[in-house]
């Protein structure tokens, strides 16, 4: 059965005075999990038309953590606002269909195995021989190549093999993983970066640009001071500059409190009463205070204890004292802050209800969110309107190469 090559699809309107920077930008999501979707999902909130490609089975990440049907959080968060294309590219009509898509997109952003793109006939170079002027973003666990380049990349695998969780070791010396994924995450910033780089070459040079960018490289650059610390220190200091710099239990919860030089210490010393601080030679200077600060932290944990976290909060911001309570999510949501910037917009989430979101922290450009779709909600939509006739859809969702999802 053949197809007619897709036609370039219609623009995205503009959102009224909202001049977002990729309206009009088609961008051809064919990646799964996080590291990709977000990068895509970055270039959608600043006003690029995402069309998300999964397979009929649907993207992995729709299925871990916390989820209900066929929306996890963490795929609602990275794919709001796209549009889905459920298509089995493992058969010759699907890979017909992907290949006459990427043709006709701005940007494609992938992580597959290398090698499987190439296989897959959406390479970039096959796809730029053909149209010069393409962004392709390629995301690997560890690069195209080398002794690595076939290794398994999960989160918690590349945090070990990065040295994120070396980075992130209790007092014990213990390494532990960050908890939320954070290379995933990590990268997918970078990723999206690099995509505006690529983007600015084509305006700027009429050139398109391979981006490559892997969780390993990606991981490491994020920690990049960290490795200078260790050479210039001969290993990795773990514990805070200065003191005292620690989390304090309160008599209701846990405040952060710091001090970075003498004259904050004294802000502290006035704050809480303890002028004698002020005179003890143990306290001194910064680098007395480190060397006695289990002397200086069992009087303020006795001292911080006996008072609800409210009560430091307005003193010690009346004394001018670095500090911050320790808060959960429901009182990230509530923070005054969170309120007055408008931080969180709330999703209304088709099939789950209404959500917080958080989006890009860059103003002005991003766009209000829309609902993450479902599992080919898009899929007779985005054909049609590339030009495959209804025939041709019909043919393609009988023989199971495409699925549309139910009304």
């Amino acid at each position: 059965m053949s197809y007619p090559r897709v036609h370039r699809m219609s623009k995205e309107i503009p959102l009224p005075c909202t001049p977002l920077p990729y309206t009009g930008l088609r961008v051809l999501d064919i990646s799964q999990g996080i590291a990709g979707p977000y990068c895509a999902h970055i270039l959608w909130q600043q006003g690029a038309e995402v069309i998300k490609v999964e397979p009929p089975a649907g993207d992995w990440i729709r299925f871990v953590g916390v989820k209900q049907d066929e929306h996890s959080a963490l795929a609602i968060q990275f794919n709001a606002g796209k549009k889905a294309l459920a298509l089995d590219a493992r058969v010759q009509a699907g890979k017909k269909i992907l290949f006459e898509l990427a043709l006709q997109a701005d940007v494609i952003v992938q992580n597959f195995r290398p090698g499987a793109a190439q296989r897959m006939g959406i390479g970039y170079e096959a796809l730029c021989a053909l149209k010069p002027d393409l962004v392709y973003v390629s995301i690997s666990g560890y690069g195209p190549d080398g002794p690595y380049a076939d290794a398994p990349a999960t989160d918690s695998v590349m945090q070990a093999d990065s040295g994120l969780m070396f980075t992130n070791q209790d007092a014990q010396g213990t390494p532990r993983r960050l908890g939320m994924l954070a290379a995933d995450v990590i990268t997918g910033l970078y990723a999206s970066q690099g995509a505006a780089t690529a983007l600015y070459q084509r305006l700027a040079h009429k050139s398109g640009t391979h981006v490559q960018v892997s969780l390993f490289e990606a991981c490491a650059a994020f920690q990049g001071s960290c490795f200078i610390e260790q050479a210039i220190a001969g290993e990795r200091p773990f514990s805070a500059v200065s003191a005292p710099n620690a989390v304090f239990a309160t008599a209701d919860g846990n405040i952060s409190i710091l001090v970075l030089n003498d004259e904050q210490f004294g802000r502290l010393c006035a704050a809480l009463q303890r002028p004698e601080w002020l005179n003890d030679p143990r306290f001194a200077t910064n680098q007395l205070r480190m060397q006695n600060r289990e002397a200086l932290y069992a009087d303020m944990i006795k001292q911080v204890a006996q008072y609800p976290t409210a009560y430091w909060d307005a003193l010690l911001k009346e004394h001018d004292v670095l500090h911050a309570p320790v808060r959960d999510y429901h009182s990230v949501l509530s923070h005054p802050q969170s309120l007055h910037l408008e931080m969180v917009q709330q999703l209304e989430q088709a099939g789950v209800g209404r959500l917080p979101y958080i989006g890009l922290p860059t103003h002005p450009h991003h766009r209000p969110v829309k609902s993450a779709p479902r599992i080919g909600e898009d899929s007779i939509a985005i054909l049609k309107q590339a030009g495959v006739t209804a025939a041709q859809i019909e043919q393609l969702i009988t023989d199971g190469v495409v699925l549309q999802a139910k009304v």
